[in-house]
């Protein structure tokens, strides 16, 4: 067998890799810091220009007396997120007693009454409770349904088996499946499709909206890892699909 040869560093043995050169090393290395870095320094830009923003309009709402500024003569970061968040939970706990709930049951029905404004109030408290619930249980399984042609498939979430007059129109073997879009899942379309054109995945919803979010970047192992019990080291055996 002939022997490779390096025309810098010398003849090779047969197979043995080629070394790389200290820049390729570095540069492998920077690629790899700024993919860990990348993502932190992210968060942190998008938690600092939050926080900027809420002290920015919480601040002035305040009694020169409560404002620190006052008394330490610089502005605290995040002063004005800890005044909201306190603020946010008095309220919260005011709304579950039963003074709370009757005062904020007038309000609402006021306000839901309004021509202008109540068009604007019950999208904006659709879309909070929407947001504020768990996904898992909005939604319970993750499958691929054939859209927008043959041949081609998008990632869809179950939310629930056609009920009320769209179940008594299709049949109660149609899903309702949301179809997010790509990388903002708060938005897409709900299809209803028949349940045996869809494909079940078993991945989780989480790992889902992971794969929406990243735009198919971030995909979740598959067999997926099974869960081991703390009182059993035995490893269940994995389900079939439906």
């Amino acid at each position: 067998m002939a022997r490779r040869k390096d025309y810098h560093n010398g003849p090779l043995l047969p197979g043995k890799p080629h070394p790389k050169s200290l820049f390729a090393w570095l540069r492998g290395r920077f690629f790899a810091g700024m993919v860990i870095a990348a993502p932190i320094a992210v968060t942190f830009l998008i938690l600092q220009f939050l926080i900027g923003e809420i002290d920015k309009r919480v601040v002035p709402l305040i009694p020169a007396a409560l404002n620190p500024e006052t008394y330490l003569r610089y502005a605290v970061p995040g002063f004005g997120l800890i005044v909201l968040v306190v603020f946010l939970t008095i309220l919260g706990g005011i709304a579950t007693n039963l003074i709370g709930r009757s005062v904020i049951g007038i309000g609402d029905r006021i306000l839901s009454q309004v021509p202008v404004v109540r068009s604007l109030y019950s999208a904006f408290k659709q879309l909070v409770e929407v947001f504020a619930k768990d996904n898992t249980d909005q939604f319970s399984e993750v499958v691929l349904i054939e859209y927008p042609k043959p041949g081609t498939w998008c990632l869809g979430f179950v939310a629930s088996p056609a009920k009320g007059e769209i179940g008594i129109a299709l049949g109660q073997e149609f899903l309702g499946v949301f179809v997010p879009t790509t990388p903002n899942p708060t938005s897409g379309f709900l299809m209803y499709v028949e349940s045996n054109e869809i494909i079940r995945l078993k991945m989780t919803v989480e790992e889902g909206a992971k794969m929406i979010l990243s735009a198919g970047l971030v995909v979740p192992e598959f067999p997926p890892v099974p869960k081991t019990d703390a009182k059993s080291s035995k490893t269940p055996k994995p389900q079939r699909g439906l």
